[in-house]
This record gives C-alpha cells, structure tokens and sequence, in this order.
C-alpha cells in the first residue's frame, strides 16, 4: 500500500512535465560528465557513464532526499585514480567493480549504525584544504589528455612541471581543441542552453576534428563504446582486503559530500533528508553500480543543484533522468566514441577550476594560525600523496584538532553561597587553610582534559590545611582512568595536608569507577555525595558537612582530643542513604 501511494505521488499531473524536463535535462548532461568522470579516475570512461546511470536511478529509489543525485564525484573520481590495485591488477574492471561494492557497504554500514554525527569531528579548515587541493589535482590530471602530451613524473604536480619544461612536444591540434571547448562551455552556459552548454560545447569540437580529419585521440582510441546495457559482474572476494582503505576514503569523501546535499535541499513537503537514510542510499547505489559495471558513486551537489534548478518537484526527474542515459547508451553509442578526449580534458579543466574555492580559503586563512597551519598541510598532503591516504590523514588531524580545542577549554569555578544565592568566581590558586572551596569545572573531562584539568586544580601547598575540597561534578557519567588518577593524587594530597577532598553528584556508575581507581578508599564512601533532581540541595549539605568537619578538627586541636566516635575515619558525617541534592 505504501509502495503505491510513493508511486502515485510520483505520477502527478502537476509535477510529472517538469519533472520530465529536469530528468532529461540532467540526463542529457550526464553523459559527457559521466565519461569524463571514468577519464578523470583513469578508468574506461564507459564505466562512468554506467555509474552515473545505475547510481542516479538506485539513489532516487533509496535516499530519504528527493533531490540527491548520486553519481562519481570528482573528489571520488581522483581517489579512485591514485588506487594502484584498480589499474594493476590483472583484471582492472572487476577490481574497480569490487571497489564499488566495497565502498558501499561500507556506506551501509555507516548509515544502518547511524554515524552521520562523525561527520561533525572533520574541521572545516581540511575540507577546504582537502577540497580546493582536490580542484588542483583535476586540472592537472588532465593536462595529458588536454595537450597531447604524455608528462612523466611522480604525482601530477611532477608531471605538470614536465609539460612545462618540454612544452615543445604538445600536439597542437589536441591543445587547440581542448581550448576552444572550454571557450565554449563559457559562452554557451550564458545563452539560453545553460548547463546543456557543456553538451553543445563538446559535441561541437568533437564534431570540428571529424570535419578537419585533425589526429586527435577520441574515446574509441582508448575504450570500447557498447551499445548495450551493463550486464550483472561479480566481485573479486580476493582484493577485498587491499581495497579496504580506498574504501573508506570513498566512503568518507561520498557521505560528506552527500551530507551537505541533505543539509541544503530539503525535500518538496519542507522536511529535510535524514543524514542516515541517505547513507544507506548511496550505498545501495554503490553496490549496484558495482554489480553493474560502475565505479564509485557518491552525492553529487552539481547534479543536485541542476535537477533542482531545472525544475524537478520529486525525485522522479533522477529516474528520468537514468532512463535517459541508458537511451543514449543504447542509441548513440557508436556517436558517444567520437567524442574527442581533450574535449572531455577541458570539460574536467573548468569543473576543477571552480571547484577551488579562494573565497573559502581566504576565510580559513583569517581564522587564525591553527586553521590557517591545517588547511595547508592538508591542501599540500592531498597535492603530493596518493588520496586515499590524504583523506584519512585529513580526518586524523581533524580528530587531532578536536581533541586539542575541547582539552584546552576546561575551565574551574569557585562556588561561593552569598546571600542564600550561589556566586561564581575564579578558583583560587591555592587551597587555604580552615577553608570549604567549592569546584565546579566545565568542559570535557576526558583523558586529554586530564592534564589541563589538573594544573588548573588549586594547589595544595604548605599553608593549606583543615580544609575541605567539594569538586561538584553532576552530570558525569564516565571520567575514565586518566581522569580518575587526577582525583587520587588531588584527594592524597589533600589528605597530607590533614585536608578533604568529596565528589558531589556522582551517578552509581562513576561511584564504583571511583571504588576501582581507589579513591572511594581515600575520599571515604561517606565523602561521595549523590544528587537528585533537586539542583543545589546536595552541594548545600556537603558544604554543612564540610563546615562541620573543619569545626570538629579545629574544636578538637584546641581541646587536644581524638575526632568524636560518631564519624567515619575522615571525620565527616555519614552520608545518608535518603539524601537529596
């Protein structure tokens, strides 16, 4: 029943003409973006177009967003490219195939476990780094194809230096092709064909070098252009263990890219996707385009925007959209292998020029010297090192960057009761003597907090003694061992300087993690108040319990007798089991 409301939703009279219109407009597109997608990945161009084809069909069908069109990305695309084993194995289609599928279950996996918030520990200074280097790196790639010249070197920085120095040697009707479509592509999407600009723009140099009889590679030089559907492939169950890193670096690079999709177009009943769900779209798009001869796949915030722009009100315009490109594979296949390479080379060049950013990296750079420091080594990682491994070193540094900001942002308070209200202060730099301090850190106490946690702790020196520490921690659950060995130092010196240290508002888990580091056995169980929801009664009652143990101390000094029998071996007051806070 389900299945035929989305169905008839689909199918309105209302939206089904422009969401026609959409679909072929992006379909049409699709195609040269498709092969040019293989080419930047260094793969048969064919295997792009299949991508775009299944993965913008199987991601209409699964997504929670009616308007995110997965396809092969350009940063998926450059990752693919530095994967060795896609182009040296003895089978470099069903490894790339393999690929796909790895990457998405791994992209299942991520959605199913509902792990869209890691998304939010990558800083934006390596995405822009990451990004823009990813627009550098697509532009070079392609210089070979652009002027004919095949560059040596070791990465494509290398190679670009080579042309340089042996420009000489370029083929200059290649060149002069290349150029004049990405002079094209300018002038057409200003006239009324838009974004079809590009798809005029290429069929008409393809068309000029059939004219000229100009020696210049075209796509049947290098792959066989079919005109059939993809048939069904399995994987190799073999390279699976040496495509697991690639896989998470496409993964990684797809969902994020996905994720601002979903952040950005909402869905035409004004709801937004659900982050996960569209997950596990794209990973179902993944694995079909494995099994049917594609290569990675992952949202498309370019062919987003132009389904939306060209009018589409439901995701039927991405089925459209897939019907259409399978139409041209069918149809114009032996047209499709025409299509000249260094017009697909200047296709590539003007998407990776604008895909870098200087607005974004001037912001970045404006920051501050941290962001700043991050964004470069990640633009130069991502410039000199095989991608896969630049998109997780970018998240290590992201993690890295994270972790140093929330451990440099602890912060501790005294509290101080004036009045009948509660008053905030600075903490003193030291403990006092005869004194009841109150703590109330803020922040994250994990185990990279420890240490900034403990030099911001009042010293306990000297002077300091018959006091008592009331470190206010309600809301904590799990401090960990790190953590815990800073609050049994604390509460042993404290202790030999014949003061006290209690733990308010611990929770029953944190009290046996303080049983099992040993500082129940130092503080004292009755030292270790729990809360309630009554906010400020508990600290209330310890401070009197503390007040009252520095009295008893210092009434006993004077009088040269022993604490009285009635407390415990700290000499506070038990701690009743019907107290509230």
């Amino acid at each position: 029943m389900k299945l035929l409301e989305t169905t008839r939703s689909l199918f309105r009279k209302e939206t089904i003409g422009k969401d026609a219109v959409a679909g072929v407009v992006l379909g049409v597109e699709s195609v040269p973006d498709g092969l040019a997608g293989g080419l930047l990945a260094g793969v048969n161009p064919v295997y792009g177009l299949y991508a775009y084809m299944v993965g913008t069909v199987t991601g209409a069908l699964f997504t929670s967003s009616s308007f995110m069109a997965v396809q092969a990305t350009g940063a998926m695309a450059i990752v693919v490219a530095d994967v060795g084993v896609v182009h040296t194995s003895e089978d470099p289609g069903r490894a790339l195939f393999t690929l796909s599928i790895v990457t998405g279950i791994v992209m299942l996996a991520a959605g199913l476990l509902r792990l869209g918030s890691i998304l939010r520990f990558v800083s934006n200074a390596v995405m822009v780094g990451f990004i823009n280097a990813v627009g550098v790196n697509i532009v070079l790639g392609q210089l070979d194809d652009f002027t004919g010249y095949e560059a040596d070197g070791p990465n494509r920085v290398a190679r670009a230096f080579d042309l340089l120095l042996n420009f000489g040697k370029v083929n200059w009707p290649t060149l002069a092709i290349g150029v004049a479509t990405i002079a094209l592509i300018l002038i057409l999407e200003r006239t009324k064909l838009g974004p079809l600009g590009l798809v005029g723009a290429i069929i008409a140099t393809s068309a000029l070098v059939a004219i000229l009889g100009w020696d210049v590679a075209t796509l049947n030089d290098i792959a066989d252009i079919p005109g059939s559907l993809p048939l069904p492939m399995l994987p190799d169950i073999g390279l699976v263990p040496v495509l697991i890193i690639p896989a998470l670096s496409l993964a990684f690079v797809g969902l994020v890219q996905g994720a601002g999709i979903s952040a950005n177009f909402p869905n035409p009943d004004g709801t937004y996707p659900k982050a996960s769900r569209d997950f596990i779209g794209q990973g179902a798009a993944n694995v079909a385009s494995g099994f049917f001869q594609g290569m990675p796949v992952g949202g498309s915030m370019s062919a987003s925007s132009l389904v939306k722009t060209a009018g589409a009100k439901t995701r039927l315009a991405l089925i459209i959209a897939g019907s259409v490109m399978a139409t041209v594979i069918l149809v114009f296949g032996d047209a499709v292998g025409s299509i000249a390479m260094p017009a697909l080379a200047g296709l590539l060049m003007t998407v990776g020029y604008r895909t870098v950013k200087p607005a974004d990296i001037k912001a970045v750079w404006k920051t501050g010297a941290m962001q700043a420091t991050v964004m470069a080594v990640t633009f130069i990682l991502t410039m000199l090192i095989p991608l896969q491994y630049a998109v997780l070193v970018g998240v290590g540094i992201s993690m890295i960057l994270y972790i140093a900001n929330q451990s440099n942002q602890v912060v501790i308070k005294q509290r101080v009761m004036v009045d009948g209200r509660m008053r905030e202060t600075d903490a003193p730099d030291d403990v006092p003597p005869g004194v009841v301090l109150i703590l109330q850190p803020y922040g994250s106490l994990f185990f990279a907090s420890a240490p900034v946690f403990e030099e911001k702790l009042p010293d306990v020196t000297a002077a300091t003694t018959n006091s008592v520490v009331i470190l206010r921690l309600r809301g904590r659950s799990d401090l960990g061992s790190t953590f815990m060995d800073v609050l049994l130092k604390y509460a042993r010196s404290l202790a030999e300087a014949d003061s006290q240290l209690m733990l308010v508002s611990a929770n029953e888990n944190m009290h046996e993690q303080l049983k099992v580091a040993g500082v129940a056995a130092v503080v004292g169980d009755a030292n270790i108040y729990t809360s309630d929801e009554w906010v400020g009664t508990t600290i209330e009652r310890a401070q009197d319990d503390a007040e009252a143990l520095i009295a008893s101390k210092a009434g006993n000094e004077a009088s040269g007798s022993e604490p009285a029998s009635g407390s415990d071996a700290t000499g506070a007051k038990p701690n009743e089991d019907d107290a509230t806070e």
